[in-house]
């Protein structure tokens, strides 16, 4: 498996969206945590856009996650940062080892 960090950057004026879609995000975030899938998540402090670290296979398999978000079905994301990261420090490290 590798670890994937993703940005998401909010669409301006989407605050009213995301709100309406929050409940949704939240328990498809949780079930994949369950999963194992997400390892964390949760917006950044200015409201602009959030941190999720997942576990995927692949990118191919990470793309297929993410389109299931129901933040990407409200059109609240106006743009996608996919990054693979080895933690090597902390609670995360080895996780890829």
């Amino acid at each position: 498996m590798t670890v994937f960090a993703v940005e998401y950057v909010y669409a301006a004026d989407s605050t009213e969206a995301r709100n309406e879609a929050r409940p949704a995000h939240r328990e498809w975030t949780g079930t994949l945590a369950q999963d194992g899938a997400i390892l964390a998540s949760g917006p950044y402090g200015d409201g602009a856009g959030a941190l999720l670290i997942f576990k995927a296979t692949d990118e191919a398999a990470l793309n297929s996650i993410l389109k299931q978000d129901p933040f990407a079905a409200a059109g609240v994301i106006a743009g996608i940062r996919i990054t693979e990261w080895s933690p090597v420090t902390g609670m995360l490290a080895g996780l890829t080892a």
